[in-house]
């Protein structure tokens, strides 16, 4: 038997294991409900992934009025999902959902019909919507459901319905089309779209249904052959952000096959500048609906042209590790796909809903532990002794998805440290203090504008961290938002001394020679120097500034020091004169609103990593930023007392010594 370097058998059997526990238990793959794991099934039919927690919240406010506000979104993972995707979509009916609305006057199905190509079956799933005041029953292919006066219910559909007995037209389910088959061809791998007019996508054989983070159809290769109907088609292919899109609308023949050759052109050439680009954060297999096996990283990563991929095993809510497997396999080694342009290794997310999550890229050995505080387990030890273990291993770290409650600079710390456990990064403050942490993934699916805030406040307070962008990507995903998009839609650009190796790449983001970006490209010197780079300056010596960026996407670039916005302009070019008199660093910000290259909503953003700026030897330590990092800690020291789960009293006081140890160091830097 041949063996398939990229299926080693430990990895196999992880795999088969995913598809029984998918089969058994649907896309949470038993997962015990936490609020994310229930999001997880219903962003399947939501239009946007974002509306599962308003309706939810509102949902356990009904049903638990004696519950406080700020305590309802703990009770998340209790929520009626039919009911929720039922109300959120608002009587909408999306291709991927029609619906059989069951009225006091009888039943009727509300779809927009799904084209289905010569007489081959539809399986889909239905909403059951009702608004009887009474119990219905309806019978999908043999099997009963009672649905509830007013309730609703989601089903899979391939054969006949009925309801009360009587048998349902589901003819506006479908509509037929003869079948013909396209060929893609851009003459290296790339991401591909082909859409009809009704929106509904088409995807080869065996090609996971994907959909990216503006809910479009996409999958990767080339020369790429695919059954679709023969009507007109628009097919649509790129290759990452380094490169523009290609667009054609083809009508192919019935029964003959139709070559479409397109070819994505270059927007910039990283690599040729010496900066690589990569995503710090993708799960390969993390629940979802169809359990992904390496060669779909290994196809993504060339189809992105991205240059650096850092597959994570991590937990969801138990204590499985997903793709601990692979770990432990390939730990140490670059991917067996990886060549001088493209490197991949699996690493590894480490997760604490209280403290929060981090990544490791690059480690020589696996871990003795992955997370703390699930299943009833106790929160201990401290992120801090992970760091230390991970470190040891040769491990780059960085939080990842750090703060998803949207606040400003000016915001004091407690914005996200009033509730149990959210996995936002709120341990970092006092990480950073400590020199754990190496980065922190300013580009995020959470809130870049609140990362950044603190982000500026933890290198104006004195701390070395360098920018990064993590996705959280999940392969095994196929319709959640920017989860399900494409590994590397956002990246960490890294300027990298000599070959692209997992060591020169995690060197130059400890150096901090890096820049986070959606796209657009952006480049900041001070007096030439770059990011990373520290300039030693007398009391009023002046530098030039100058921002560059590249990308259709961009609206608005700044400038930006320790004591807020230094200049702004239009996108191209950016420059200014600082006279400096304290210690500062500077960075630059790029942002422009929502753009078919973007697949955030609230459209592009770049961020860079400081240039600093020491005066007669001193390094920045801004007094409001140093008070603010202890305002943290002394907040994050009554909520790990209030909510944190310990077995003794000594399991607490290591996190308490943590935080007084931080608190020393931020000390020693005020005046």
């Amino acid at each position: 038997m041949c063996h398939d370097p990229l299926l080693p058998s430990p990895v196999a059997a992880a795999l088969a294991d995913y598809r029984s526990l998918r089969d058994a238990h649907d896309v949470r793959w038993g997962e015990p409900p936490l609020s994310y794991v229930v999001q997880a099934w219903a962003t399947l039919y939501l239009r946007n992934d974002r509306d599962f927690w308003p309706m939810g919240l509102r949902q356990m406010a009904a049903r638990l009025p004696d519950v406080p506000e700020e305590e309802l979104e703990d009770h998340l993972g209790e929520v009626e999902l039919d009911r929720l995707v039922r109300d959120a979509l608002g009587g909408q009916t999306p291709i991927h959902l029609p619906a059989l609305r069951l009225t006091p006057d009888g039943c009727a199905v509300a779809a927009e019909p799904r084209v289905v190509v010569d007489d081959r079956p539809l399986r889909t799933p239905l909403l059951l919507d009702s608004s009887r005041d009474k119990p219905v029953t309806v019978v999908v292919d043999g099997t009963t459901y009672v649905v509830e006066p007013g309730g609703a219910k989601v089903v899979e559909v391939a054969g006949p319905v009925s309801v009360d007995g009587q048998p349902v037209d589901l003819s506006p389910l479908v509509r037929r089309a003869p079948a013909a088959r396209l060929r893609l061809r851009a003459g290296f791998p790339c991401r591909w779209s082909v859409t009809g007019g009704n929106g509904q996508g088409w995807y080869p054989e065996g090609a996971p249904p994907k959909l990216d983070g503006l809910r479009r159809p996409f999958f990767h290769g080339d020369d790429i052959v695919l059954d679709v109907p023969a009507e007109p088609l628009t097919v649509t292919v790129t290759r990452g952000m380094e490169y523009g899109t290609a667009e054609a609308v083809v009508t192919p023949q019935p029964g003959g096959e139709t070559l479409v050759e397109l070819t994505p052109e270059r927007i910039y050439d990283a690599a040729a500048r010496g900066w690589y680009g990569g995503d710090m954060h993708v799960h390969l297999n993390w629940m979802g609906e169809e359990p992904a096996a390496p060669a779909l990283a290994a196809a993504a990563q060339h189809g992105e042209d991205l240059h650096v991929l850092n597959l994570v095993a991590g937990n969801v809510a138990s204590e499985r590790v997903y793709d601990r497997e692979a770990l432990e396999h390939w730990v140490g080694e670059d991917l067996p796909w990886s060549d001088e342009r493209h490197l991949a290794r699996i690493g590894v997310e480490y997760r604490s809903d209280l403290l929060g999550h981090f990544t490791a890229f690059g480690l020589r050995r696996t871990p003795s532990r992955y997370h703390t505080g699930f299943a009833g387990a106790v929160d201990w030890p401290a992120n801090a002794v992970a760091l230390e273990e991970l470190r040891s291993l040769g491990g780059l770290t960085g939080y990842g998805h750090p703060f998803h409650t949207p606040f400003t600079d000016d915001d004091p710390p407690d914005v996200v440290l009033d509730r149990a456990r959210n996995c936002s990064a709120r341990e970092i403050v006092a990480d950073a203090a400590l020199g754990l942490i190496d980065s922190l993934d300013v580009l995020n699916h959470s809130s870049i504008a609140a990362t950044a805030a603190v982000y500026r406040r933890l290198i104006g307070a004195g701390n070395r961290l360098a920018v990064t962008a993590g996705t959280d990507a999940v392969l095994s995903f196929c319709r959640r938002g920017t989860s399900s998009g494409p590994p590397g839609w956002e990246r960490v650009y890294a300027r990298v001394d000599g070959p692209l190796t997992a060591q020169s790449y995690a060197e130059a983001i400890r150096a901090g020679r890096t820049f986070a970006t959606t796209g657009p490209w952006l480049e900041l010197t001070v007096d030439g120097h770059g990011p990373g780079d520290r300039l030693d300056l007398a009391p009023g010596q002046r530098v030039e500034i100058t921002v560059e960026s590249i990308g259709p996407e961009v609206d608005t670039l700044e400038i930006r020091t320790a004591d807020g916005v230094l200049a702004q302009g239009p996108p191209g070019r950016l420059a200014a004169t600082l006279e400096v008199t304290e210690p500062t660093y500077v960075v630059a910000v790029a942002t422009g609103g929502p753009h078919p290259r973007t697949m955030r909503a609230d459209g592009a953003h770049a961020h860079t990593s400081p240039v600093y700026l020491d005066v007669a030897g001193r390094a920045v330590a801004r007094e409001a930023d140093v008070r603010w990092c202890l305002a943290w800690l002394d907040r994050l020291a009554e909520l790990v007392r209030r909510f944190g789960v310990f077995d003794s009293p000594e399991q607490l006081d290591d996190h308490l010594r943590l935080y007084e140890r931080a608190r020393d160091v931020y000390r020693a830097r005020l005046p």
